[in-house]
């Protein structure tokens, strides 16, 4: 949409206010609301913000930062009330010298994107973030009481879960997303909204869209929603698997090869071959909480070991399997992301490590379709020369200090500040007492 097409919008939708929204390094969620009829001079000037109050971005004595409004995001916010009806748009974000701020996670996609399309190609993303259903427990605080009992695929005609669930649906389709399915997953309360891929600028706005909007909605029914990766011990986490594939400009699929055993382009084989390589230090970025990594452990579906196949849901990269006449459908799974992850970064690194595999001709190992990797000892696996994932943020930060391609791909701003920020993270978990060493140590020690 233009300027024009955009006030009209607006006008015709009874829009109140417009939220300018972008994110921190973190992924949180910032906004600042105007009027609706301060909307043409923003459109024409920007907006401009103290960037040093926001983590991660500018220092005290270059905070001034302007917001520049991304028109193709405008989508109404379905919760708001009619008579104080509110909009979103996303934003990018510039220096005062009308450069883009080399600290706006959405900018350093976009530079990223930018390379690949001199190339001539588009990179799809199909993200598919679960989350958690739960009822609060007491008005102050929340413990982790399941929604509902269903399981995966499970059906009820008529309970709480499908009414939320057809909610959010319904919300998220208003907001332009493209649903293709929504259903229970294997956890109590467990939950996934799938919606079709798009380029990865536009599935990173989606999956912000549809985080906000589904906490928005289960909050009008008393109920909280979590992207938590791992709120209950002992049951499945939530994950955030990301299909992935390139397509030149004409729309075809440059990871089809008819002729391959896999139906698998050299192309395609360096894109695995490359986030394998960065896999360890990937997981800093894409699943880059403490509690990411209580997710990925053994027996609960989550990847824990570096490597790829076709039948072994297991592997850290899956490719789905290949029905004849849909050359479209061949991509990349891959499956240690977790939905706490900042979208811009995390498709950041990813394609930076493919892109690595790519340019240096880097081949896969062997694929693991006919292995049990759990029931594989330690020296049959270092045999074997299949490596693990870190066990802990501090162990997937250290292993980012020592990838220099995902560094150069977030550049000096966000690496530095995402780096602060996980390490601050890192040493709060480290001082605090759980309850588990309390029930442990408190009268055996």
């Amino acid at each position: 949409m233009d300027k024009k097409e955009i006030i009209e919008r607006v006008e015709a939708d009874q829009v109140k206010f417009v939220s300018l929204q972008f994110t921190d390094v973190t992924g949180t969620v910032k906004s600042v609301d105007i009027p609706e009829d301060r909307l043409p001079g923003v459109l024409e000037d920007g907006i401009w913000f103290d960037g040093s109050s926001v983590q991660g971005f500018a220092r005290i004595q270059e905070s001034d930062m302007r917001l520049v409004l991304d028109l193709d995001t405008y989508a109404v916010l379905p919760w708001s009330p009619e008579e104080m009806r509110r909009a979103r748009i996303f934003c990018d974000i510039y220096q005062p010298d009308g450069s883009l701020f080399p600290g706006d996670p959405r900018g350093t996609l976009k530079q990223m994107l930018a390379k690949i399309k001199e190339r001539g190609w588009v990179l799809n993303v199909g993200p598919e973030p679960e989350f958690f259903l739960f009822r609060r427990n007491g008005p102050d605080s929340t413990h982790p009481v399941p929604h509902d009992v269903g399981g995966y695929f499970d059906f009820s005609a008529d309970d709480d879960a499908v009414q939320v669930r057809t909610q959010l649906m319904d919300a998220l389709a208003g907001m332009g997303l493209e649903i293709e399915m929504g259903h229970h997953e294997v956890a109590l309360g467990q939950h996934e909204i799938d919606f079709r891929y798009a380029d990865a600028l536009r599935a990173a706005d989606n999956v912000l869209t549809l985080k906000y909007t589904v906490k928005a909605i289960a909050a009008q029914h008393g109920l909280v929603a979590s992207f938590m990766p791992k709120p209950i011990y002992g049951i499945n986490g939530s994950g955030m698997h990301c299909h992935q594939s390139l397509f030149d400009e004409k729309g075809e699929n440059l990871f089809f090869d008819a002729n391959d055993e896999n139906y698998l382009t050299k192309l395609a084989y360096g894109y695995i071959a490359g986030q394998l390589t960065h896999a360890r230090a990937l997981c800093a970025v894409i699943a880059p909480t403490i509690n990411s990594f209580k997710r990925l452990v053994p027996g609960y579906e989550a990847p824990v070991y570096v490597g790829w196949a076709q039948i072994n849901r297991s592997a850290l990269i899956r490719i789905p399997h290949y029905t004849e006449g849909r050359s479209k459908s061949v991509r990349a799974e891959l499956r240690c992301p977790d939905p706490a992850a900042n979208p811009y970064l995390a498709f950041t690194v990813m394609l930076a490590a493919a892109l690595d595999g790519i340019d240096n001709n880097l081949e896969p190992p062997a694929p693991l379709n006919n292995v049990n990797v759990y029931d594989m000892t330690e020296e049959e696996r270092k045999a074997s020369k299949i490596d693990t994932l870190p066990g802990s943020l501090a162990e997937a930060l250290y292993e980012l200090e020592k990838d220099t391609v995902l560094q150069a791909a977030l550049g000096e701003e966000i690496y530095g500040a995402f780096m602060r920020a996980k390490w601050s993270e890192v040493e709060e978990y480290r001082t605090k007492v759980s309850d588990w060493e309390l029930e442990r140590y408190l009268e055996t020690a």
